[in-house]
């Protein structure tokens, strides 16, 4: 028999002070698939990173680095740094990036906003959430099934793992492959896999993303009801001993769950 176990959950209505990611707002107007009470609070900073959105990819490039944040976000292929929709998005909201397009025009957060809500690049607006509210946190967020980094996976100089999953291992060659790679790694997301969602890293200044070491664990994002018992012991099965969370949005709200097996003692008559 399995026991519901509540960790903890996050109500984006909280009037916390010490809150930079959200704006609190008590309007219900909606605007383009999102509640006003879910905008955030930006943060204007003199000096931002620039980065350039890649629709084929789903992903951002990163062309100008500023600040820290650099070492727990994105991934690197060949030297560069590539940014996920979420990742991407969080930077806007708080201020940190600018993002353009192969025009050099400017991307607006009203327009990353549109592309969450329509579920692109293996994302949803409420995995959204889930990534904003544990990264305002401080904890660190990957793709579950992303390398960080080349060098944490198994390669030689000549050749690069794609994708290194329980169904299939791709290699190709470095260079003129490299976009390929990346738009089929993340084309290959589907949103509604039975699959986690993300690997979580505790906060750690000694994070590298050559070396990240196991996540502290995995989540999975309840997309409706809460998953089955088979539904979450496949699952477990892909985590590979390391801890899942379950997480459910709901109206703003965000909230995880744990499961642990128990015996129930056989009561005699």
């Amino acid at each position: 028999m399995e026991a519901k176990v509540w960790e903890y959950s996050s109500n984006e209505d909280s009037d916390d002070d010490n809150d930079q990611v959200y704006l609190q707002n008590a309007s219900d107007e909606e605007d383009l698939h999102f509640t006003s009470s879910s905008l955030p609070k930006l943060q204007f900073r003199n000096v931002k990173s620039k980065c350039r959105w890649n629709e084929e990819m789903g992903m951002a490039e990163v062309i100008e680095k500023n600040g820290k944040m650099w070492v727990s976000t994105g991934i690197v292929r060949s030297g560069n740094i590539y940014t996920s929709i979420e990742e991407t998005l969080y930077l806007m909201e708080l201020g940190a990036l600018h993002l353009v397009d192969d025009e050099n025009r400017s991307i607006s957060l009203i327009e990353m906003y549109d592309k969450v809500a329509g579920g692109k690049s293996g994302c949803c607006w409420e995995l959204f959430e889930a990534y904003r509210h544990l990264k305002s946190l401080g904890y660190i967020i990957g793709r579950h099934g992303v390398a960080w980094s080349l060098k944490s996976v198994r390669s030689s100089q000549k050749q690069v793992a794609l994708e290194v999953t329980e169904e299939s291992t791709q290699v190709v060659d470095i260079g003129s492959k490299l976009e390929l790679s990346i738009c089929k790694l993340f084309g290959d997301l589907k949103i509604n896999d039975l699959k986690p969602d993300f690997d979580v890293y505790l906060p750690d200044s000694r994070f590298r993303k050559s070396s990240p070491g196991d996540p502290n664990f995995m989540l999975y994002l309840s997309r409706g009801n809460l998953p089955s018992r088979a539904e979450i012991e496949a699952l477990e099965r892909q985590c590979g001993g390391i801890p899942l969370k379950i997480c459910q949005v709901t109206e703003g709200r965000v909230s995880f769950f744990s499961f642990d097996k128990v015996e129930l003692p056989v009561l005699s008559g």
